[in-house]
């Protein structure tokens, strides 16, 4: 993982969202090109304002840099949706995901 991870995922998540580079920007408390900046290299975020950047984008510091995740926000949905679920009803739900898991790969 590098610099350019950083960049990336931004913009991933950012259009995820639908917000665009300008709003984001103003919407952190800085100029306008504040997030193009990042997303062309010009410059990275200081590790605080990557925590502001993750908070904004509704995402943990771990889910941002979870590589593997294109929707991070909709894991943590379903993780605060079934929390407080029976143990019975986890284990139905993680059959389920098992199932669709194996469906996908075949």
């Amino acid at each position: 993982m590098d610099a350019k991870f950083v960049q990336d995922r931004i913009s991933f998540l950012r259009t995820r969202k639908g917000i665009s580079e300008y709003k984001m920007s103003l919407d952190l408390g800085h100029s306008k090109g504040y997030i193009q900046n990042i997303s062309s290299g010009k410059s990275y975020p200081s590790v605080p304002e990557l925590l502001f950047i993750c908070d904004y984008l509704g995402v943990t510091p771990k889910e941002f840099f979870d590589e593997e995740s294109e929707n991070p926000h909709l894991a943590r949905e379903l993780y605060d949706l079934t929390k407080n679920l029976p143990e019975e009803d986890i284990r139905i739900l993680i059959g389920t995901a098992r199932r669709l898991n194996e469906k996908s790969k075949s």
